[in-house]
């Protein structure tokens, strides 16, 4: 399961991407992660980093902490994670931003590892777990944009 959402913002790549891939303001932007930390000793965004987010999953509960690790980390171009359920990957988020026109593009996206435990949960509750994740990336982006346009 997998979805993904785009938005264009009126302001640099590297700028909205300083914002993002600084996952200690993640708690600005998204519906459901409160806060975020680095850990290990990561002063930032490197691949490899991990990081803990404090989810209230869909704004209500249950609140919990999950583990993340950075997979993708290219100034102004990229920047993913994957959570984590002990050592294995379960979900990556993954943000791309494209230049267009004076003005970038950012898609945000989610995509489920496949397993059998996660084709079971596409059958039984997935549709309405990717139509959360599309309306909490657009709430994201949009909260981003406020914040990014309003700097230039």
């Amino acid at each position: 399961m997998q979805g993904s959402v785009s938005v264009t913002m009126k302001a640099p790549a590297e700028q909205i991407w300083n914002l993002v891939a600084d996952v200690r303001n993640t708690g600005r932007f998204s519906p459901e992660v409160m806060e975020a930390e680095w850990l290990d000793g990561a002063a930032g965004p490197a691949v490899g980093a991990r990081f803990r987010g404090h989810v209230r999953r869909n704004e209500i509960g249950p609140v919990y902490w999950t583990t993340c690790r950075v997979t993708a980390c290219e100034t102004g171009r990229e920047f993913g994670f994957e959570v984590l359920l002990g050592d294995r990957a379960v979900n990556n988020w993954h943000y791309r931003f494209t230049p267009v026109d004076g003005s970038t593009e950012v898609t945000e996206s989610f995509r489920f590892n496949d397993s059998a435990v996660m084709r079971l949960f596409a059958v039984v509750g997935g549709q309405l777990r990717r139509r959360r994740n599309n309306r909490d990336m657009r709430k994201t982006l949009e909260r981003i944009r406020a914040v990014v346009e309003a700097e230039n």
